[in-house]
């Protein structure tokens, strides 16, 4: 059997060993003390803390459904939820996710306003506007959803979430990220009370212990994994490659690429690296919280008197995420969002304005949660994948493909790279 070095032991690097597991003998280095990447979680005073974001799975693909439900057991690991979105708006009102779906709860004049937009829209963009009739993820908000949607919701929830001015957004990055409803299709949903059930996490599975720390600590058993490994380089010799002095047929790089670009040595990649060393990208605090008893899963926040984006209500997924006491007071735990770093003095304050009164217990900063792409990113990645497979090098998973995955997609992404190179 060939070896294989796998650098890094999150979602993707461990589905791409389960892959190839029957193939090759394999070796994974994680520079952390456990496996996970971004869907690490850890216990705080009794409660589960997810500590980049409240991962869930589904899936699109049914061979990524069928692959993952080959290694754990749905009925004994896992609920299954419906997904119960709300947009938290300034005056207090809760409009169920998605809002172009539920107009009809607005004030009279919003309602006015927004069907004038629908009627605008059709005139200036046509009934089957495409998605390369947009100029940037700006353009797209206003135009698909109407300026009085853009300027209540969209613009200033998603300049909270990405921190730019949103027509230097291109449209490259989001394609197939974007709902695309058209103005019929809207003016039905919200004359017939259409609830939208069509987006792929409108129902989701969640372990029932541990959350999705539970998905990494499971896939990883049985593979020898190199903990707490720091790479300085992976070197190629002309016809193997050579980490901490150990040889290597074929590697499969699932970390960020940043660190890739330079941690390579003896293919010569500089052309890439002013490219890859300017690529733009957001981190996340994630703050953890004891909160009011509700009923929701997501609470988007576009309110401009907090920072924070989003609260997820991971106490909702499981009732083994909440500590005890927390319960007896009617309480759940949560974890509420803020792009970028922000210190904890500025989280309690801006935890005061932030609704169903959140007590802060923990907060972890993550430096790399957000890849922002430009309009030839793809293609320069796409490149670089291209000039090192004849050396057998391969790269798959957010960072390293600089995409914004979900896990379901990380898993997939891992899979076509797998079918295609090996």
């Amino acid at each position: 059997m060939g070896k294989i070095a796998i650098i890094g032991a999150g979602i993707s690097g461990l589905s791409t060993a389960h892959f190839l597991k029957n193939k090759y003998q394999i070796k994974i280095f994680e520079k952390d003390l456990k496996p996970g990447g971004l869907i690490k979680c850890k216990q705080v005073n009794g409660s589960l803390f997810h500590i980049c974001g409240g991962h869930v799975f589904n899936s699109k693909r049914e061979d990524v459904l069928d692959w993952f439900w080959s290694k754990f057991n749905r009925t004994l690991e896992f609920t299954k939820a419906d997904r119960n979105a709300v947009v938290y708006m300034e005056n207090g009102d809760k409009i169920p996710y998605p809002i172009e779906n539920h107009i009809y709860l607005l004030d009279e004049r919003t309602q006015k306003s927004f069907y004038e937009d629908l009627n605008e829209i059709d005139k200036i963009k046509g009934l089957n506007a495409g998605f390369t009739d947009y100029d940037s993820f700006g353009d797209f908000l206003r135009w698909r959803f109407g300026k009085t949607l853009y300027d209540l919701y969209f613009q200033p929830y998603n300049e909270k979430v990405w921190r730019c001015n949103l027509s230097t957004i291109p449209m490259s990055w989001m394609e197939g990220k974007l709902p695309m409803p058209t103005t019929q299709e809207m003016r039905d949903n919200n004359a017939k009370r259409v609830e939208e059930k069509q987006f792929v996490h409108s129902t989701f599975w969640y372990e029932k212990t541990n959350g999705s720390q539970h998905i990494a600590d499971k896939l990883a058993e049985g593979f020898d994994i190199q903990y707490n490994s720091r790479i300085a380089e992976i070197v190629f010799d002309g016809k193997n490659w050579i980490i901490q002095g150990e040889s290597f047929d074929k590697i499969v790089f699932c970390g960020n690429i940043k660190d890739m670009i330079n941690m390579i040595k003896g293919v010569n990649v500089d052309e890439f690296k002013p490219a890859i060393n300017s690529l733009d990208y957001h981190g996340t605090t994630s703050v953890f919280c004891e909160i009011d008893k509700n009923p929701y899963s997501w609470i988007y926040q576009p309110s401009r008197s907090h920072k924070s984006h989003r609260i997820i209500c991971t106490g909702n997924f499981s009732e083994s995420n909440n500590a005890a006491e927390i319960m007896c007071r009617n309480r759940i735990t949560a974890t509420v969002e803020f792009t970028d770093e922000i210190n904890k003095e500025e989280i309690l304050e801006n935890l005061k304005y932030i609704p169903f009164n959140p007590i802060y217990i923990d907060h972890q900063y993550n430096k790399y949660t957000y890849p922002i792409q430009n309009g030839n990113t793809r293609n320069m990645i796409q490149s670089l994948k291209a000039k090192l497979a004849p050396v057998k090098f391969y790269f798959t998973g957010r960072f390293a493909d600089w995409e914004y995955y979900n896990m379901d997609v990380a898993i997939g992404a891992a899979m076509d790279m797998v079918k295609k190179n090996f």
